[in-house]
């Protein structure tokens, strides 16, 4: 689990670090060769004669930008620059930079003079030192603050549920503590033996045993449940990890050191504590980063071409019936979190209200509830949801992080409710504007077809499927299939 998460910061802090060189090479280059600086270094050091236009010479810099960039890099790594880029100080971190460039510079210049690049102006060579370090030195301030303003505003913070009450789970919760950069949260201990009448361990309130977890799931965000028990007790939870797997958590058992037999999937560790995870969603700190990239281009993008569409159909709800433009309603999100769904109001005030009294999910699909609901529903209403207009609102649930572009449709928590329990692991992933669902004939699928689409796209989670899917949404948004 950690482990991943720093192997993924690091990887993303490396390909920073060659950004930030790559534009610090371009200005360094402009700087010298295309703005023609007129400074000179010839009374200190002999200038090497570059004689050509820029284009002429910049094929002579490729060689040097990339021996310089794997020179620059190999110094950071060095330096231990990636070691502790989660818990050290800005200050420590400056330090292996400064460091890092002064052997970028012995190095640098020691392999220039082995290869006799006579043409690399040496006033160059001083301007991408100074640039280069300026620009790592400014990367990793944003990314310092980045990650503090994350942990201030309580984004990217595992809410974990620990079973056990012995002192293994007590020296895993004062690791925790001790650690706030992991981004762990022990939301409650579960007694794993009723016969112990325990309250809390180690500040810790105990709140329910295992028997318990389903209706804790219910009534609480949990990212992962993790299994601290003694040898003797693993046998005793079989059932507790099949509640975990149904519900889609992510679940990871402490094993001792001298005992794996039970190791059977992949084991990371926290601080010495090896851990063996399972996890029903297949997917990589990589996937999820490209995924949030590729929500924020898009959401922004949408929200901005879309304008126009926006305030067309603020005005017309505004004109045609009384009420707000917007309706907001509370959904369930990733896990179980809680957000406000926005969207155009397409029904009359406060029907939501009585739509949403049905007895069991599935008489929501029926001709007879569609026409009930059709007489709520205004006519403009009719036609924002005709080619999902309504829904367009949502680009701002993105844009906050609640949604992403793809995955399982929100649904309010009365409805919630209802489910069958293997229907609640649709929550293991955010939830989006269009999915297989949505793609699929939307109104015109039983709801038991629909939560098995959504279980389909999370077992089958894939870059590929989610661009698929977005230009599969076009199509059915403008001809409308399914909706009404």
């Amino acid at each position: 689990m950690l482990k991943e998460r720093d192997r993924f910061l690091k990887e993303a802090a490396f390909l920073f670090d060659i950004v930030f060189l790559t534009i610090a090479f371009i200005v360094s280059y402009g700087l010298r060769e295309k703005i023609g600086l007129n400074l000179t270094l010839s009374r200190l050091i002999p200038e090497a004669e570059v004689t050509g236009t820029p284009l002429s010479t910049f094929h002579q810099y490729a060689l040097a930008y990339f021996l310089g960039i794997v020179i620059w890099m190999a110094s950071l790594v060095l330096s231990r620059s990636y070691k502790f880029i989660r818990i050290e100080p800005y200050y420590r971190t400056t330090a292996r930079i400064v460091n890092s460039s002064v052997l970028m510079f012995f190095g640098y210049g020691t392999s220039l003079f082995v290869i006799k690049a006579a043409y690399l102006s040496r006033l160059f060579f001083f301007i991408f030192i100074i640039i280069g370090t300026l620009a790592l030195l400014v990367d990793r301030a944003i990314v310092t603050l980045a990650l503090r303003k994350i942990h201030e505003q309580g984004y990217n913070w595992r809410h974990v549920l620990v079973v056990g009450t012995g002192k293994r789970a007590s020296e895993f919760i004062n690791k925790v503590r001790k650690n706030p950069d992991w981004g762990i949260k022990v939301i409650g201990i579960i007694n794993d033996d009723e016969t112990r009448d325990i309250k809390e361990v180690n500040g810790v309130q105990v709140i329910g045993f295992l028997k318990d977890l389903l209706d804790i799931f219910h009534r609480v965000p949990v990212d992962q449940v993790i299994f601290i028990l003694p040898r003797s007790r693993l046998n005793q939870i079989q059932e507790a990890l099949e509640v975990c797997e149904v519900e889609g958590k992510e679940t990871s058992i402490a094993i001792d050191l001298y005992d794996m037999k039970i190791a059977r999937s992949v084991i990371t560790e926290i601080d010495g504590i090896p851990l063996l995870s399972y996890n029903t969603v297949r997917i990589s700190e990589w996937q999820l980063f490209i995924k949030r990239a590729i929500d924020i281009v898009i959401s922004s993008m949408a929200i901005f071409l879309l304008s126009p569409i926006y305030v067309a159909a603020a005005v017309a709800i505004k004109l045609t019936s009384p009420g707000s433009v917007f309706f907001r309603q509370e959904r369930l999100g990733l896990h179980g979190r809680k957000f406000k769904l926005l969207k155009f109001r397409t029904m009359r005030i406060d029907a939501d209200k009585v739509l949403s009294r049905v007895d069991n999910l599935a008489e929501m699909t029926t001709p007879r509830f569609k026409n009930k609901k059709l007489g709520y529903i205004t006519p403009v209403g009719r036609i924002l949801r005709k080619f999902s207009i309504d829904e367009l609102p949502q680009f701002i649930n993105v844009l906050a992080g609640d949604m992403s572009i793809v995955g399982p449709r929100p649904t309010v928590p009365c409805e919630v409710e209802k489910y069958e329990v293997w229907q609640r692991r649709r929550f293991s992933m955010k939830p989006g504007i269009t999915c297989l669902w949505q793609i699929s004939g939307r109104n015109e699928i039983d709801h038991d077809g629909w939560m098995k689409l959504d279980l389909e796209y999370i077992d089958n989670f894939s870059l590929w499927l989610d661009i698929s899917i977005i230009f599969k949404t076009v199509p059915a948004v403008l001809f409308g299939k399914g909706a009404y």
